[in-house]
């Protein structure tokens, strides 16, 4: 219970825009000066989706990625950079065939999920451990492709955090780090309250985390208005915290948060005020056993 807290950021998401809000970041430009701005209020972590820019629709372009990662190493941040996979998974049935997908359905190859990471190594790189109802659609992520995403990633020398919505994605997660493709320790992330996945309660943030395996990192998140109540409650069971404008989009109840900083000077306030501290970047890449970030930008120039 000692430990720094690592905090991560979630900045945008990769949901449609639901014009309660106008702070949500859009263009690269937004997305990394939210990074920074996160930094500078005490994230170590910011995890990135990107968004077109002149509609703000989700997207999985290679060059979005490249400008929001090259915008926030151009401002000398050292925050770490998480860079999501989890876009190309979206599954719904067709109406007349449910063998083909409907035209609002995402889902893609493992390669085309996994194509940023390879090219632009990211410290940190999300993995969704498993598939399960996401609202109305399906959230498809299959062993095998999972094993094959594995692969790639420990291949990228990037540390996967993995993405877990209920119980049975912690037992695949643990079949990953058995076959040996998760390096230790182990990033988890607790996502609870999403429709239709594990309520964010604590009874089953404690539950999730006793099935995790010994020597794991975690952390986790409630969305809405528990996104605050998980902090505290993630804190008080030995975890890590994420909060953003990807989960909530509000400060407290009735105020819209103003950017992503302001979410994050409020969850600060909760792990001083629970007698932890914040972990600073530097920190986070230690607990983590993560490599220096330059060789992996080495890495990058090279084409390795």
């Amino acid at each position: 219970m000692s430990k720094p807290v690592i905090l991560t950021c979630a900045l945008t998401g990769g949901a449609a825009l639901s014009g309660k809000s106008a702070a949500v970041p859009v263009t690269p430009v937004e997305i990394a000066q939210h990074a920074v701005d996160a930094a500078k209020a005490g994230a170590a972590i910011a995890h990135i989706h990107v968004r077109e820019p002149g509609t703000g629709a989700p997207s999985m372009r290679l060059d979005l990625y490249g400008e929001v990662v090259d915008r926030i190493r151009q401002a000398d941040c050292d925050i770490l950079i998480n860079l999501t996979t989890g876009p190309g998974a979206r599954f719904i049935p067709g109406r007349d065939d449910p063998r083909i997908g409907d035209p609002a359905s995402t889902l893609t190859t493992w390669q085309k999920r996994i194509e940023h990471i390879e090219v632009l190594r990211p410290d940190i790189c999300s993995l969704d451990v498993g598939s399960m109802n996401f609202g109305q659609h399906v959230f498809v992520n299959t062993p095998a492709d999972l094993q094959r995403m594995a692969e790639a990633i420990q291949k990228a020398n990037v540390k996967p955090e993995m993405e877990t919505f209920e119980l049975g994605h912690i037992r695949l997660a643990r079949h990953l780090i058995e076959q040996g493709l998760i390096e230790a320790p182990p990033l988890f992330q607790i996502c609870l309250g999403i429709p239709w996945g594990a309520p964010a309660t604590p009874e089953v943030m404690m539950a999730m985390r006793d099935e995790l395996p010994d020597g794991a990192e975690w952390a986790a998140f409630g969305i809405g208005a528990m996104q605050f109540p998980m902090v505290a409650q993630a804190i008080l069971l030995g975890g890590h915290v994420r909060v953003g404008l990807e989960d909530n989009l509000y400060l407290r109840r009735g105020v819209l948060a103003p950017n992503n900083a302001a979410l994050v000077e409020r969850a600060v306030a909760i792990i001083e005020q629970l007698d932890r501290k914040v972990a600073s970047p530097h920190e986070a890449r230690t607990m983590l056993k993560l490599g220096h970030p330059e060789g992996a930008r080495m890495m990058q120039a090279a084409g390795a």
